[in-house]
């Protein structure tokens, strides 16, 4: 007969699916909000990149369960349904709002088949059509992270289920369904920690409603068992045997998730839940009227939020406190229902117990009484109460719908309760819709809470409204004055408001309300982790002064000395020490913080910045190939790591450093550096058309990128095309008019192809404004000078510039060459420039061969490939590179090795503009 009433019909279950979809339909257009942000969009667990056995070693946010930091919150299944719904919609939030709604029909399906074991249909399905539309559920349902309510959900449902069926013919016991519940419950306890509480439900069960004792029955028995008069009967016997079997598997389980969280149990602070941290008796008082407080949310959920921390609730500090009446009425109500279930026997009387077994244990674990939780009160941990208070209220409906008066009001009452829930749960779910409605909607609930403030400043913030973010975060400081994070969040507004000054202001204050370092106390004990970040904001601020690194250096010591496992301030440590040109100690740093995290690809990242910074390019080249194993799209990895490999002059490595560009550039197909590099890669390997495109692509990209522009008119000159390289320096000297290796190559195509000899000294004679003292340059309008015949101005020109490099053999010997020519004229006062034109123009072409000679005759004039991605960028770096930095030169030795293998003339400007790494 139970297992007949226990059946849904077809009807039932489109009713409940029909009803579901009416009421929750809309959760499909709500994007990822409040909790939704760190369990899915920050959570690295969903990546299929990341191994499936993290999920078993990390809390429900990512963090590691042996980080301190970790909530301890151990829900592997639930993350695991997240990642399958990554793996086929990636953060498509909608795939995520459907899956939740599935979720809570199965539960409401499941629910009305457990309300068929205690009520008769009409009323099991009134039971289950309340659950379905209380407003209650709208956090654990349309709140993505409510996930771990549904899933356990239904597994502490199903294991309850199974538990039922463990009684056999003749109260024999049936093994299997005991097994099948055991299971059921540690999976349901990995979906959510409260899974555990259906053992308690299946005890009370057990004893109260399959072998119907009541608690009168069982002190007589105790009695008469003490007194030795009689002896513990055969039943009674079976039926502790099972339970000891519950309670032990309840036991090993316990066990197992002490272990998990390896004994320590999540830090939290006065904020998360000030009565935690108040003495008594204003703790016990409090605790006490939080149970009434989530009693009325449950009977009058018009008045919902999506944060009850902070001062929400205020402390009940005295017994006078009005608020004790609450208290009072509760438990006496309480007290009265369950010595109404335990005391008589009956059906109704077993339905209160269930009932009030479906309320109050699965409660227990958010009840602060064997642990501090971090939360006053959770409107989502109210999911599997509210089934015991649905069945309540529909029991208490089927006794007056019974009784002829006051049968149409019930069905009136009970058609309001369904339709206002319903309408209310609907207008809920938009509140779900963004971070700004939702907290917006809290605040019209509660004005005294500061996270609820800070909350929807965050939301402006992220729609790059500070100035108006700025208001909430101040408000926020108003409403709790002594909130570190409020502090530190105007602090960061202001900042990027650019107003260091307030900023520094507001970091100082968040600074002077961190807790005293008393020694032998654990730190971390009395403050959340992430306040420890007012010392590296504050840091972060001052260090942009260069008369202040050291005062930055000290806050971030002083933030390790707290909490030397505090990952983030060795690595911000690290890229100030690098700014410090301290790189020996930065990489003690990084090294420090691998030891914490050797998963992190940007530690690696750095820690090859810092090589190179050491000179060590085989280091360097070694710890980028790292992080692109930890993350094989690490950008900044890719383009450092293959312009690595291009500077090392291996041909060797040239296709894997072209591979690593390639994949850059479909990663940031907007950045013209990728293709930019691309094309010198090309350059080296002789594939002149294939660079001459990618040149092209990148000055599309970017039309006033300098390197490009002056590398694509270097690569025209080297390949004959001088006339196109013209256009190309045009451009190139429009965008920088200072450009002097661009003057330099546009007077030697003017002088050499156009034999614009005007034009040219035009360009010569600007580079000599620019700088007076650039031997090139000034070399070239010696030549122009020679070429115009005016032999006394080229003697002079050349004097003066072997004044400046004294040690270039080659000035010397065309300042000898010119003042033969004018001895010889003066000798015979006979020769003519136009009779020795074809000297002239021979030696004005041994000029401006050696003008082309390379770096080993002009080391002091040598110019440099442009390459404003030459210095290696790092990303935890907050400086950034100039476009013009010089990097260092290859030696002398490297160069001759080259020079031999590029004889030709014109090889000068390609061998100095392309070997070399930047201006």
């Amino acid at each position: 007969l139970l297992e007949k009433m226990a059946d849904v019909s077809l009807k039932e279950a489109a009713l409940i699916v029909g009803v579901v979809a009416a009421c929750y339909w809309n959760s499909l257009f709500c994007g990822f909000v409040f909790d939704d942000v760190s369990a899915i969009l920050d959570n690295k667990d969903l990546h299929p990149s990341t191994p499936l056995k993290n999920l078993f070693q990390n809390d429900f946010w990512g963090t590691p369960m042996s980080e301190e930091r970790s909530h301890k919150s151990y829900r592997p299944l639930t993350v695991l349904t997240f990642r399958l719904n990554y793996l086929f919609s990636e953060l498509n939030a909608v795939s995520y709002h459907f899956l939740n709604l599935v979720f809570h029909v199965v539960v409401c399906v499941v629910f009305l088949k457990v309300c068929k074991l205690f009520l008769d249909n009409r009323s099991s399905v009134v039971a289950s059509l309340l659950f379905a539309v209380h407003p209650i559920h709208t956090e654990a349902v349309t709140g993505v992270v409510g996930r771990a309510e549904l899933l356990s959900s239904i597994f502490f449902l199903a294991a309850f289920l199974s538990y039922t069926k463990s009684k056999g013919p003749d109260n024999t016991i049936v093994w299997t369904p005991i097994a099948v519940t055991v299971f059921l419950v540690a999976v349901a306890t990995l979906c959510k920690e409260q899974g555990i509480t259906v053992v308690g439900i299946c005890c009370v069960y057990e004893v109260f409603i399959a072998q119907g004792y009541t608690l009168p029955v069982l002190l007589d028995t105790a009695v008469q068992i003490l007194r030795g008069k009689g002896s513990i009967p055969f039943s009674m016997l079976q039926t502790l045997l099972k339970l000891i079997v519950l309670m032990f598997s309840t036991l090993l389980l316990v066990v197992v998730r002490v272990q998990v969280i390896q004994s320590q149990l999540p830090v939290f602070t006065r904020f998360d839940n000030p009565a935690a941290v108040s003495p008594s008796p204003a703790r016990q008082l409090t605790f006490n009227y939080l149970l009434p407080v989530n009693a009325w949310l449950l009977l009058n959920p018009s008045e919902l939020c999506c944060d009850w921390t902070m001062g929400t609730i205020p402390l009940v500090e005295s017994l006078l406190d009005v608020r004790n009446v609450a208290t009072l009425t509760f438990f006496c109500f309480l007290g009265s229902l369950i010595v109404f279930s335990l005391r008589y026997p009956g059906d109704s009387s077993k339905t209160v117990l269930m009932a009030l077994c479906l309320i109050v244990l699965p409660f227990i674990p958010a009840s602060n009484l064997f642990f501090p939780v971090g939360f006053v009160v959770a409107e989502r941990v109210l999911y599997v109460p509210s089934m015991g208070f649905c069945i309540l209220v529909a029991h208490g409906w089927k006794k007056l719908a019974s009784k002829s008066v006051l049968r149409k009001i019930s069905w009136v009452c009970l058609a309001a309760v369904l339709l206002t829930h319903a309408l209310k749960t609907l207008h809920r779910n938009w509140d779900w819709e963004s971070e700004y409605t939702l907290f917006m909607s809290a605040l019209k609930v509660n004005k005294n809470n500061a996270k609820l403030w800070n909350n929807v400043g965050h939301a402006l913030e992220n729609e790059k409204n500070f100035e108006r973010a700025l208001q909430f975060f101040i408000q926020a400081t108003q409403v709790q004055p002594d909130d570190i994070g409020a502090h530190m969040n105007v602090g960061r507004t202001y900042k990027n408001l650019n107003k260091t000054k307030e900023a520094e202001e507001s970091y100082m204050i968040a600074k002077s309300l961190m807790p005293q370092i008393i020694p032998g106390k654990k730190y971390a004990a009395r403050v959340a982790p992430n306040h420890l970040n007012v010392y590296i904001n504050l840091a972060n601020l001052i260090r942009a002064n260069e008369s202040r690194l050291e005062e930055a250096d000290q806050l971030y010591r002083q933030a390790i000395s707290m909490r030397p496992d505090f990952k983030q301030a060795y690595i911000s440590r690290g890229e100030l020490l690098l700014k410090m040109n301290k790189p020996l100690k930065a990489k003690e740093a990084y090294l420090r913080a691998l030891e914490l995290d050797r998963t992190n690809a940007d530690l690696w990242y750095n820690l090859a910045i810092v090589y190179i910074e050491l000179k060590e390019p085989t280091e360097a080249l070694k710890n980028f190939n790292r992080a692109l194993e930890l993350n094989p799209t690490h950008k900044l990895a890719l383009f450092n790591s293959a312009l690595l490999m291009q500077e090392s002059g291996d041909a060797r490595l040239r296709p894997e450093a072209k591979q690593r560009l390639l994949h850059y550039v479909k990663e940031e197909p907007q950045d013209a550096n990728g293709y930019f590099n691309l094309g010198m890669l090309a350059m080296d390997d002789k594939k002149d058309t294939e660079a001459e495109a990618w040149m092209k692509k990148a000055i599309r990209l970017q039309p006033n990128f300098r390197s490009a522009l002056f590398n694509l008119a270097l690569l025209y000159s080297q390949t004959g095309k001088e006339l196109m390289a013209l256009p190309v320096l045009e451009d190139l000297l429009r965008y920088y008019p200072d450009h002097t290796k661009g003057l330099i190559l546009k007077g030697d195509i003017l002088m050499n192809q156009k034999k614009d000899i005007v034009g040219a000294k035009m360009c010569f004679e600007k580079i000599l404004k620019l700088d007076p003292n650039n031997v090139q340059g000034k070399h070239n309008l010696c030549v122009v000078y020679f070429e115009e015949r005016d032999l006394i101005k080229a003697e002079k020109c050349l004097v003066e510039t072997l004044a400046l490099a004294p040690h270039e053999e080659y000035i010397q010997r065309h300042l000898n060459i010119v003042r033969s020519k004018i001895a010889s004229l003066s000798a015979t006062e006979k020769s003519s420039l136009p009779a020795d034109g074809t000297a002239a123009v021979e030696e004005k072409k041994k000029s401006f061969q050696n003008l082309k000679e390379v770096k080993n005759e002009q080391k002091t004039t040598q110019t440099t490939v442009d390459n404003n991605k030459g210095q290696l960028e790092n990303k935890k770096r907050t400086e950034k590179n100039n476009m013009d930095k010089e990097t260092p030169k290859k030696s002398t030795k490297e160069i001759k090795d080259i020079e031999k293998k590029r004889v030709a003339a014109l090889k000068r400007l390609e061998e100095i503009e392309r070997i070399l790494n930047g201006e």
